[in-house]
Order: structure tokens, then sequence, then C-alpha cells
């Protein structure tokens, strides 16, 4: 392949200045390589939404060019996607053994068929083709196990997207830095590195604050009962943490239901996660072993776990063999975020209320596996790279780890440090590389259930007017009689109580009457415009009264 006739396109359809809802693309002379499509949660303006996921048009329109998936971990911000998109775009998907368990745990969580993926077991230190060009993974240090980052070989160098990664020298096998391979990539020219930006503000290494057993071990010492421990499905480096303390402890563990067991499962065949025999029980043996032999371990997805919990303290479960008691210690060690916040209060809320004891571990002071300053700054020195690309962030994040590169001496300017929007390309040929926003199709595409990009702004306006209340207006109108012959009547749900109720009913009754009494003055009256000024006249008169903006239905109907 000659040089001077290689085209190379560098874009994100989604991850960039947002959180989540990653998918890198990397086109090389026509052929496409997806990175990592993963989901995003909603924020509390998309009532009833599930998940946001990229906009894959272009992926739809140019599937015949799409090589494959690289799945480098298995958290669902980097592969939740990709049971929606393989549908339409289906293509071979590379991944680590532990990886790709993780996406059928997913894709079976979202009542999706993990039978239909055409899956390529490669090591997370490796070397494959795809698409007649090399690709090596190479093992990285993040909070699940057998993580990869990985380069792509082209003709001007290779490509290395680091991904998600800690500088770990500690670590066992299942989280290791493989500064070995990391060095013999990095032989070769780097041609281009797109490196993470989530913690660019974050000055030194993030080692090792992201361990949990520091904040939990005086818990575990101190138990006089049983140990409730709550962990995200996807933090695997936490389970083996609680793992290990539960065999130290000589306690026992069992899954509260089957978003631990699946977890724990999926992950015996891999080697990971593995609880010797003494330190398992079944939730059928709950009631047969004593309270302070027990470790109880419950994790989930997102804001599903805090409700998890807030059912259990609340006695609202199903199982009622497990019942928080006074003498029970719950560790919740899976901190919220900005969209998880007002479950997380309502969970720790209903905890405190059963008299247990709740050690919350602090979002301050236990860290994510996410690449901190100095974490950055050894793989840009390691690689070199001629052109470098913050991914993974805010725009505050992205313009940080910029800077960063910037700082380094690398030889890195203003001209080869690309800081980009979704849909926006880097190009790269003979000449050299520049930014090109050609406007490629991306943004949210909204999961509700099982529908995919079903929800429209107008159904989550009215999702969020129902948040605040519902109102009818009703009454019976006579062509005839050019009047009302019934009614009005008017009903208010969810919005205001006692007296003010009552004041608000008579003046909507009021508003109804003089609307009517105002359009209606001949037989062929608009009954479409009088129920749009009923409409608009009564919710500013609720909006002026009460402060709110809920759904208000004109129930009129027309009689001779």
């Amino acid at each position: 392949m000659a040089v001077t006739n290689s085209k190379i396109r560098i874009f994100a359809l989604g991850g960039l200045d947002e959180s989540g809802k990653n998918c890198i693309v990397i086109e090389i002379d026509g052929d496409i390589y997806v990175i990592g499509p993963g989901i995003a949660e909603p924020d509390k303006t998309m009532p009833g939404v599930d998940y946001l996921i990229p906009n894959y048009d272009y992926l739809k329109e140019n599937k015949d060019r799409v090589k494959g998936y690289f799945l480098l971990h298995g958290h669902d911000d980097e592969i939740g996607a990709l049971a929606y998109i393989y549908e339409d775009v289906p293509a071979p998907v590379f991944g680590s053994a532990v990886t790709l368990a993780m996406l059928k745990i997913f894709t079976s969580h979202v009542k999706k068929d993990p039978s239909m993926y055409k899956t390529v077991t490669v090591d997370p230190t490796s070397t494959f083709l795809v698409g007649g060009r090399k690709v090596h993974f190479f093992h990285t240090a993040h909070n699940i196990a057998d993580s990869s980052g990985m380069a792509i070989e082209t003709p001007y160098g290779n490509i290395v997207y680091g991904s998600d990664y800690v500088v770990e020298n500690a670590a066992d096998k299942d989280y290791l830095f493989d500064i070995t391979a990391i060095s013999q990539i990095a032989e070769k020219p780097t041609l281009a590195l797109l490196a993470e930006s989530l913690y660019a503000t974050k000055p030194g290494y993030t080692a090792p604050k992201y361990k949990l057993t520091d904040h939990v071990l005086e818990a575990f010492k101190n138990a006089e009962g049983r140990i409730f421990v709550s962990l995200f499905s996807s933090n695997l480096y936490n389970f083996d943490e609680i793992i290990r303390l539960s065999v130290l402890f000589k306690r026992k563990i069992v899954c509260y239901d089957s978003g631990a067991s699946d977890i724990l499962k999926a992950m015996q065949p891999c080697g990971s996660l593995v609880i010797p025999r003494e330190n398992f029980a079944s939730t059928d043996d709950i009631l047969r072993h004593k309270d302070q032999d027990l470790v109880i371990l419950m994790s989930g997805f997102g804001a599903k776990l805090f409700r998890k919990i807030a059912m259990l303290a609340s006695g609202e479960n199903e199982d009622k063999r497990i019942k928080i008691k006074p003498t029970d210690t719950f560790i919740i060690a899976s901190p919220s975020d900005d969209n998880t916040e007002l479950e997380f209060v309502d969970a720790a809320d209903e905890l405190f209320r059963t008299g247990c004891k709740v050690v919350m571990v602090p979002k301050k002071s236990f860290m994510k596996m996410q690449a901190s300053e100095e974490d950055l700054k050894m793989m840009a020195s390691l690689f070199k790279p001629k052109y470098y690309i913050p991914v993974k962030g805010f725009y505050k994040d992205l313009l940080a780890n910029a800077m960063l590169a910037l700082s380094m001496g690398l030889g890195l300017t203003h001209q080869n440090v690309f800081v980009l929007e979704n849909g926006m390309s880097v190009l790269i040929d003979e000449k050299g590389a520049r930014v090109f926003d050609e406007k490629i199709p991306h943004g949210d595409i909204m999961i509700d259930g099982s529908g995919v990009g079903d929800i429209s702004t107008s159904v989550l306006s009215d999702r969020t007017k129902l948040a605040e209340g519902a109102v009818i207006v009703a009454a019976t109108i006579s062509r005839k009689k050019m009047g009302i012959v019934a009614g009005p009547e008017v009903q208010t749900r969810g919005l205001v109580v006692g007296k003010e109720a009552d004041a608000l009913t008579r003046d909507l009754s009021k508003i109804l009457l003089s609307t009517v009494e105002e359009l209606v003055t001949s037989h062929d009256f608009n009954m479409a415009e009088l129920k749009q000024n009923v409409y608009e006249k009564c919710l500013r008169a609720i909006r002026r009264s009460t402060g709110k903006e809920p759904m208000v239905l004109p129930l009129l109907v027309e009689v001779e």
C-alpha cells in the first residue's frame, strides 16, 4: 500500500463534551473500525428514558465497510450501544473473554439476544489481523479485569487509543498495565494518540486512590452482624477486593439476587472473581448461617442499583428472607453521579431509617480508575505521537488534556493537537492532518424499553408536564344553543390540595365559561380553536397560581 494513496479519518459519534455514549470511528482507506460504542445514562430532563446511544446513521449507511467492533473493556459506556447497533450493522466483535462476557450480560439485561454477535476472543495483550491490517491490544489497569488499549497500524504510523487506564505497577495479572507491550508498540512511529480526558485536571497519579479496601476495612473488622455491600456491576476490581476481605475475615459471600450472581457466574470461565468454596453460600442457605459469618453482595446498573437498595431498606423487596436488621452493616461502595444523586439520597435515607450502620464510601477520596495528569504524561512520553487527540470527557476536560500535551515538550503544538466535537473529523493524508467539520450525523438516540429512537421531544415534554400533575377541564357544548349545556367540571391530580385546589377549580371554571362565551358567537364556531384557547388560558392561570406547568387536557364534547 503506497503511502501517498492512503487517507485516514478519525472522528467520534459520541463521548466528546459529554459523559458516556462513547464511540470512536477510525476510517483507513474506506475501511471502518469502530471502538467502544457505549451508552449514557439519561438526565432528569428525560423521564422514562432508559439509555442514550450514539446516532449511528453513518454506520448504517456504510455498514458494508465496517470491519469490526473493538471492545476494550466491559463497562456499559463502552459496550452498551452495541446491543442496539449490531442488528442493523453486523460485524465481528473483538474483545477479551471478560469483556465479551460483560457484553452478553448487558445484552441480556436490556432484553436482547446475546447469541446474535459474531465474537472473536482475543487476549488483553495480543496482535491480530482485521481487514488486512495489524491490530495490537495492550493490557491496561482499569477497574474491570482484562481491559486493553489498542493500536492500528497504518502506512503513516500507528493510531493508538489508550482507552481507560491507570499506571499501576503492583496490580495482579487481571489488572496489568503492560508496560512491556506498550513499549514494543511505541518502538514504531505513532501517528496519533487518542487519550482519555475525564481526570485530565487531577494532579499526580490516580493509583492507589481507586482502591476500596482502605475505605471499608474498619467496617469489616468491627461489624457485629451481616455486612451488605453494594457495587456497580461493572466494577470488577472492587468485587475482587470484597472477595479478598471476605476470605480474610472468614465470611461467606451470598449474592443478593441475580444481579450479582450473573456477574460471578460469567467470570468463572474467565478465571476471574473466583470465590473459594468455603467462602460461598447460596441465598437458600442464608438463614442457616450466623449473621456474623455473612457478606451479602448486591450489584446493578446505575440508578436501578439505588432503587434496589431503597426497596430492601423499606421492606419492599421480593425475597422476604432478607431484611435489614439494626445489627447489620451496609457499605454503599457505589458512589452516585450527577444523574443518580436523587436515587442515591433516597436509598441512603431509607437505610438510615432501619437503624443499621451505614458506611458510605466518599466520592471525593475514592477515585475511579481513570488517567490523571501523570498517567496521561507517561503514556504520551512513551508513544511520542505526531498528533494528539483528547477524547472522552466534557469540553473543559478535553481542553485540559490538550493543554497538558502542549506543556510536555514533545513537539506537540496547536497545529497537531486537535480538540474535536462529535461529528468533526481529523483527516490525515500525505500532506499532513487537518480538522474538517463535515457534520457527520451524530447526537442522541433515546432508548425507552424496547423502543430505539421512538421518543420525540414532544413526548418528553408531555412526560415532564405529567410529573407536575394533570388538570382536566371538561364541558359539553351545544352548537345549536351556542353554549355549555353540561359542566363545566374541573379535576386536578398531583397538583394542589385543600383550599388551593378549590380556589384553582373555581378560577378554571370561570375561564372555561368566559372563553366559551367569547368564541361561541354563532352556529359555525371552530371547536379546535376553542380547545386551544381554553388550554392556553388555563395553563397561564395555573402557572401564575402555582408556579407549575402540568398537563392540561380540555375535554370539550360537542352536541347539537
